[in-house]
């Protein structure tokens, strides 16, 4: 497959390994996976360099998430120029949670068991700020800079624009539980397992500390969408926490701005 023409000097050496692109997710950045020499992989995420881009900031949540000790990609090396950002990182050991489709009860299972893991990390140490306001505020910036995909919008969206979004999250803000460490975006795509257990969790770019339901509207979207309804209150049931009608849209509209 065709390689990056503007790879940096300092990775010159993956020019003559096998490449192959990851199609999956909707994040603005390219994301290759390299087959090293030894058997192993590592994976190159490079997106364009302006004021909103995001890998900076994961550059940042991964070096955090080392120090912690979280099962994450490594940053083995990093790049920015004025066009663009690169980063090259680790792979974490087994597939995404997509492969236990045909296995509902373990996929959930690995799902709550990834998400516990997450949401355990002391938010004291964490510094990077995911609050209603901060999210909105953000998510406000990027609507200014045309970066919100409204054709992408859910149905309950579908010919509005971001700042009819916007005008909504801001009239119902719901009341926020205690503050943890979240992962942002945590779909079916981005929770790995290996042995059918959890194993790791990548694309870290929207890590914070928020309400535990910025985590769970997602997940249960998510669990909806790969194995069905039906298996979202035993999900809930697994993590241990009740359904919440009202969190569940709005931070599931918030993700609209992203």
């Amino acid at each position: 497959m065709s390689k990056p023409t503007d790879l940096p000097e300092s990775f010159a050496p993956l020019k003559d390994l096998e490449w192959q692109k990851i199609t999956i997710g909707k994040s603005a950045a390219a994301v290759w996976q390299i087959a090293l020499r030894d058997g192993n992989s590592v994976f190159l995420k490079s997106e364009a360099n302006h004021p909103l881009a995001e890998l900076p900031g994961e550059i940042e949540r991964l070096n955090w998430l080392t120090k912690m000790g979280f099962k994450s990609p490594r940053v083995i090396d990093a790049e920015q120029s004025a066009d663009r950002v690169w980063l090259l990182m680790s792979a974490v050991p087994g597939s995404d949670l997509t492969h236990l489709r045909d296995k509902p009860e373990l996929f959930i299972r690995a799902y709550s068991q990834g998400l516990k893991r997450m949401h355990a990390l002391d938010p004291r140490q964490c510094p990077f700020d995911h609050s209603i306001e901060a999210r909105i505020a953000l998510g406000t910036q990027r609507a200014a800079a045309k970066l919100v995909d409204e054709s992408d919008f859910d149905q309950d969206w579908i010919g509005s624009t971001a700042e009819d979004v916007i005008a909504w999250l801001n009239v119902n803000k719901p009341t926020e539980s205690d503050l943890i460490v979240t992962h942002g975006d945590p779909s079916a795509p981005n929770i790995l397992s290996d042995d059918e257990r959890f194993s790791g969790m990548v694309d870290c770019t929207r890590l914070g500390t928020a309400d535990v339901w910025q985590d769970l509207s997602i997940a249960c979207r998510s669990i909806a969408y790969n194995v069905g309804q039906e298996h979202v209150r035993p999900f809930l049931d697994l993590y241990g926490v009740e359904w919440n009608a009202e969190k569940f849209r709005f931070y599931n509209t918030l993700d609209e701005l992203y």
